[in-house]
Order: structure tokens, then sequence, then C-alpha cells
């Protein structure tokens, strides 16, 4: 079968690293340090995947702009104070392995910090698999497109040639903004039903079906 895709595209927080949960502990916890109503698990839960201060400003909207900077703050105290404890998705970098050597370029499309994305690549050893990377302090946040624009433009490869993977509506609808296709996986931040509503190619339930998903349409 013939190459399908030369460009894949991965999210972070929810697609390659389990780390959903513990963003909105984090959010929950800054909300209570500072004293301002926690929002609901489903409201935490929306935000992930946009940049910090977008995520934050829609978590919170009872945030003051001057109380921005303390938020920030308490956030990265209690995400960073866990943040080694958490864990790859079973099977995910053996698959992202696979796909480097299938020759495919690799790229990261993530709300996380720079500084903090280049400590996760660090810490899972997966950092010498990706081609480039774009972080949420870098771009406009998602759902703009730039992310993936300045990835395929600095990878030479057309949209058509690109997927992009992520657990959230945010990451497929930037899909859709730059003419790329999407693949959904639902054991991340947002549910099923609300990541068909961009029309994904497939959603997909676990890492073995992402894995076998890859194998069978890449």
């Amino acid at each position: 079968m013939a190459e399908r895709f030369e460009l894949v595209v991965f999210d972070w927080d929810g697609t390659v690293l389990d780390s959903a949960a513990a963003i909105v502990r984090s959010i929950v916890a800054a909300c209570r340090d500072l004293g301002l109503p926690e929002p609901t698990e489903e409201r935490a839960r929306y935000v992930i995947g946009l940049g910090l201060g977008d995520a934050l400003r829609h978590a919170v909207p009872e945030l003051a702009e001057r109380d921005y900077p303390s938020m920030v703050e308490r956030y990265r105290h209690h995400y960073l104070s866990s943040d080694h404890e958490l864990t790859l998705f079973p099977g995910v970098a053996d698959t992202i392995e696979w796909l480097a050597g299938q020759d495919r370029l690799l790229a990261v499309a993530t709300g996380k910090s720079r500084a903090g994305l280049n400590r996760a690549l660090e810490h899972s050893g997966l950092g010498r698999l990706f081609h480039s990377t774009r972080c949420g302090d870098e771009c406009f946040s998602k759902p703009h497109p730039a992310m993936l624009e300045q990835i395929m433009a600095e990878l030479g490869v057309m949209p058509e040639r690109t997927l992009m993977i992520g657990d959230t509506t945010h990451d497929m609808q930037m899909a859709v903004n730059a003419g790329v296709s999407g693949l959904a996986v639902t054991f991340g931040a947002h549910p099923a039903d609300a990541l068909r509503t961009a029309a994904p190619l497939a959603c997909v339930d676990t890492p073995r079906e992402l894995d076998a998903w890859l194998r069978t349409n890449i």
C-alpha cells in the first residue's frame, strides 16, 4: 500500500502522556489556594490542550487579570510537584518508535510551555524521535492552525500528507483549520461524542487500537 501520510503530529498531554487527571487536579488546587470557585471536572478537562493563559481564563472566568500571574504560579507549583510521577500511556512509546522506523516525520503540537515539553521529552526519552515541536507559548493557542502550519512549513510537507493525533476537540479543530486529517483518541481529556463533531478519520479508544489503526492506515 502506498504511503498515505508522511508527517504524523502528536498532541502530548492526554495523547502520549497520561496527564489529564493531574492537570485537572492542579487547576482545582490552584483555585483553592487563591480562594476562587473551583471549576467542575468537565470544565477543567475542556481546557486541556489550550495554551496555559487561555486554559486558565476559561477554567476560571472569575480570575481577575491582576491575579493571573499568581494563578499560573500556583498551577505550576501543583503540577510540577507530581509530574515526575506521570507515565506514558502503555504502548504509545512503542508506536512512536515504530513510526520512526517507517521513516515517517514525527512532530509534537502541544499547549505545554517550551520548558515543560523539553522536560517531558527528556524524561520520556522520546525527544530524539521528533523532527519538530511547537508549544503553547510559541504560537497561537489551539485551535488556531499556526502550530501545524509552522511544522509543515519547517519540514516541507503538504497538508494532505499530514496526520494530527490528539485527545481534544481543540486538536481536531486545529487539524480542520490547517486542512490536515485528524485522528482522535478517546482515552485522554475529551469524550468521543465531542471529538466526533470535528469529523476525524476515526476515534480510537485505547493505545492498542491507536497502534493498530496506524499500522493499517499510515
